[in-house]
């Protein structure tokens, strides 16, 4: 059972950043004090350029629940592709088993997730995978074991989803899925501004 502390934590992490981010499993409350946390939280001097990228940056690590290591692994990945690295970034975040996993309504959050795939109660076309940050591709179908079924979070995540099913994703039946298109930036499923990470990595050459 989560605890009181752990809410509270991810209420704050998403008024910090002034977005709303489903991936940490429950709303940030925005419109009820949409804010920074803290005494001096609504009246904050306006955000520097760095600020804002900065901002952009831990978007994607609070929602993807990612280290910084591993999201300048998959930056360094995205700028080898021949193609605009910031939609392959999209694309390959998106793509991740333990994101498809949240996005199928799976599971209730991307941490829960993760979970349940490194638990062994995740196939990707027949075969148990283990690793979540697994990228997968078109065609690639996503079914939860049989044995976990009826674990809470995934009962949860069923009855009550975080997100709706988006456009390259489709559901074969209740615990089963398929990809059925390549996720793109507009897949994202929070404020994003793609301009602002790019400019924040392009300060830090291939770092």
């Amino acid at each position: 059972m989560k605890s009181k502390s752990s809410t509270v934590k991810k209420f704050r992490r998403q008024r910090r950043l002034n977005t709303d981010l489903p991936g940490l499993g429950k709303p940030g409350a925005l419109e009820r004090r949409p804010f920074a946390p803290g005494q001096h939280g609504a009246s904050r001097r306006k955000p520097s350029e760095y600020s804002l990228r900065l901002y952009e940056k831990q978007k994607l690590i609070a929602h993807y629940d990612l280290t910084e290591r591993q999201l300048q692994r998959f930056v360094k990945q995205s700028r080898q592709a021949e193609i605009n690295w910031i939609s392959e970034l999209s694309r390959r975040l998106e793509m991740r088993l333990d994101n498809i996993v949240f996005r199928m309504q799976f599971a209730p959050s991307m941490r829960a997730a993760r979970q349940l795939v490194r638990h062994g109660h995740v196939l990707v076309n027949g075969k148990r995978v283990n690793i979540g940050s697994v990228v997968l591709k078109v065609g690639d179908e996503v079914k939860v074991r049989d044995k976990a079924k009826e674990l809470p979070s995934v009962l949860q995540a069923s009855q009550r989803p975080r997100l709706d099913l988006p456009a390259h994703l489709e559901k074969l039946d209740a615990q089963t899925g398929k990809i059925v298109a390549a996720a793109t930036t507009a897949d994202i499923p929070f404020t994003y501004n793609d301009r602002l990470i790019a400019e924040y990595y392009a300060t830090r050459g291939s770092k």
